[in-house]
């Protein structure tokens, strides 16, 4: 809200963390380190992401086509990918009527859900039972923690809004109102939508299914309706690779303009103006990725990676810029500090959850330090004294 630039939290690091020399290069600063790695970061696990929704359609796809063998599948998420790049390849007028059309199938779908569920459920929430000594079990922690990845996944979209920072009209107000409003929608979205499910599925019976949705709609209204809900759970999938793709394409370009990644990066497109190599780029990697992974070891790579260099960076730097006087703020954290406190403890749980690819997103701040100080050493060496 205060700083409503492209790129969202290459442009937080870099001004929260300050400007002061970072030691280990000694040059640049410590926010042009944090900045850097965060555009590092997002370079790998933003393809991540894409890949992961677009591994997630052709699954799912699979309910149309049960004879879908896995060539087949890895064939549906590259296509998935190449049309949605067809579809950013544009400007950002006629991407934001693209994406009105996309969000209107995603309500209907979820409205359909909720509303049948309510209708014609006849199953009760035995899930709600339990003893409260169950809460002190190691069992009990390692599932939240497992569990906690994927729901963290899913909700990681609340803050794509950040990302186009620079092409939101009233920033200050709209920026927050937008994260709020996400979160709190999808929260209770989330909700009503498990709870309609598993009142005409129990929950113990629904760990057996990979089209829940479908089968839930095929008991309710019969095989041809649960087709049609198939294909609008793609358009949400769809929905939400069509609003990462558009919003991580921003980061690397942001950077780029700064002087702090790589200079292709900067680049716009010469008639639709938007960076037309940071889209291409994220969506090369991505192809590459949705052939190469699986949906669940991409899905806890990608929160190991943004642990440390994104969510608990960002915490501190919520510190760093509360320390500044006379800095004001159109928007000022409620309690604070408590929820920064209480924020950095469950993200390192997270972390922690991630397991062996925690050790992964360890390996890819390693790494990115290492390109950065090579970067600032070779910069230096050709700048002129």
């Amino acid at each position: 809200a205060k700083y409503p630039l492209a790129g969202g939290t290459y442009n937080f690091h870099r001004i929260a963390f300050g400007e002061k020399p970072a030691r280990l290069t000694g040059s640049g600063g410590g926010g042009r380190l944090m900045s850097f790695l965060f555009v590092w970061q997002t370079s790998i696990q933003a393809p991540l992401v894409v890949a992961s929704g677009a591994i997630g359609f052709a699954q799912y796809f699979r309910y149309l086509v049960p004879g879908m063998n896995m060539l087949e599948q890895k064939m549906v998420s590259l296509s998935v990918i190449v049309l949605i790049t067809f579809l950013l390849y544009r400007k950002i007028e006629t991407i934001g009527k693209i994406s009105i059309f996309l969000w209107i199938c995603v309500i209907i779908t979820i409205t359909w859900i909720i509303v049948g569920g309510i209708t014609h459920g006849h199953a009760g929430y035995s899930f709600l039972s339990g003893t409260g000594g169950d809460y002190f079990k190691a069992a009990f922690w390692l599932a939240l923690g497992q569990g906690s990845v994927k729901t963290i996944y899913s909700f990681l979209g609340y803050y794509n809004v950040c990302h186009l920072g620079g092409e939101i009209l009233n920033p200050e107000k709209n920026i927050p109102k937008s994260i709020f409003i996400s979160v709190a929608g999808i929260t209770f979205l989330y909700c009503c939508m498990n709870l309609s499910i598993v009142h005409v599925i129990p929950w113990q019976e629904t760990v057996h299914y990979d089209f829940i949705v479908s089968i839930f709609i095929e008991r309710i209204y019969g095989f041809t309706a649960a087709k049609i809900a198939t294909a609008l759970v793609l358009c949400v999938a769809f929905s939400s690779l069509f609003a990462v793709l558009l919003g991580y394409s921003r980061v690397p370009y942001a950077a780029a303009v700064d002087g702090n990644f790589f200079a292709p990066f900067a680049r716009l497109h010469p008639t639709k103006n938007f960076p037309y190599i940071s889209l291409l780029f994220i969506a090369a990697l991505a192809l590459v990725f949705s052939f190469s992974f699986s949906l669940k070891g991409v899905i806890s790579a990608i929160l190991a990676m943004r642990i440390l260099i994104q969510f608990i960076a960002q915490a501190v730097g919520v510190v760093l810029l509360r320390k500044r006087k006379n800095v004001p703020r159109p928007f000022s954290m409620w309690f604070y500090p408590l929820p920064v406190v209480i924020s950095i403890l469950i993200w390192v749980f997270a972390f922690l959850s991630t397991g062996w690819y925690a050790l992964w997103g360890i390996l890819i701040a390693l790494t990115g330090l290492i390109v950065y100080y090579i970067r600032s050493r070779i910069k230096s060496q050709l700048t002129p004294r």
